[in-house]
């Protein structure tokens, strides 16, 4: 059997108790090698048989996992962040389909989560945003005419944008089409959770130069909305005069 695990945004110890179980039972791993943090690894047994991705097709990984499959191995397919995110296993999992392999997907931490967690921001405020936005510049890879950021700008709402920390001159202009201004707060978040991370503080209007002057141009995301500022309204659950499911609040009816 193939499992899909999500190894988390970077830190070892944000891979859920499932996925490290999962990675100390395989016979066989394959690993995006150039996002993974390769100290979960150490997880794996000795006679655990590894290959990194990064230097792989799909028809190659594929074949290893048919290979495994054909030898009774429990396969782990890792990825970083959750799967689910730019984890490109649609496709692996209508192949293992056509050949009749069962398979098990097990979420894990996004870096979207990872970023916040490390620019301490919380991406629904009310009275600011109750959306998010996960999207990605267009670049060798294109994305929908509906979905490119200037339209996704439009809706001014809390957006992390992955795949893209090599483009932010563009990042940047797409933003400026949309809803957002030279001073809408930003944020480039750097190998979000890993020992090295780095988060910089910007504005919109200066996203490409922050990238320019602190050298990052991969592996990071770009956090842009109003969340980032200082300014919300209380939430209502906590609210005294909130009346819920589990207490009376003081508000009359």
């Amino acid at each position: 059997m193939v499992h899909f695990v999500g190894a988390g945004p970077g830190a070892t110890d944000l891979i859920t108790v499932r996925g490290a179980k999962l990675l100390q039972q395989a016979d066989t791993v394959i690993y995006a090698g150039s996002l993974v943090n390769p100290e979960l690894l150490q997880l794996c047994r000795s006679e655990c048989r590894v290959y990194d991705s990064a230097r792989l097709t799909l028809e190659e990984v594929l074949q290893i996992m048919a290979d495994a499959e054909k030898q009774g191995h429990l396969t782990v397919r890792l990825h970083t962040g959750d799967p689910s995110v730019y984890g490109a296993i649609r496709e692996q999992m209508d192949a293992l389909d056509q050949m009749g392999i069962a398979y098990s997907v097990t979420p894990g931490v996004s870096s979207f989560c990872g970023a916040a967690a490390a620019a301490k921001a919380e991406y629904t405020l009310p009275g600011v945003s109750q959306t998010v936005i996960l999207t990605r510049m267009e670049g060798r890879t294109p994305v929908p005419e509906r979905e490119r950021l200037k339209e996704l700008a439009s809706h001014g709402a809390s957006m992390a944008i992955f795949l893209s920390a090599g483009m932010l001159d563009a990042v940047q202009a797409e933003l400026l089409k949309g809803a957002y201004t030279d001073t809408t707060p930003a944020a480039i978040v750097y190998k979000a959770t890993w020992p090295d991370e780095r988060v910089l503080r910007c504005t919109v209007g200066t996203l490409a130069e922050t990238g320019r002057r602190h050298s990052i141009r991969k592996t990071a995301l770009v956090l842009v909305g109003d969340f980032l500022s200082g300014g919300y309204e209380r939430s209502r659950l906590y609210a005294p005069e909130f009346t819920t499911a589990f207490r009376k609040g003081t508000e009359q009816e």
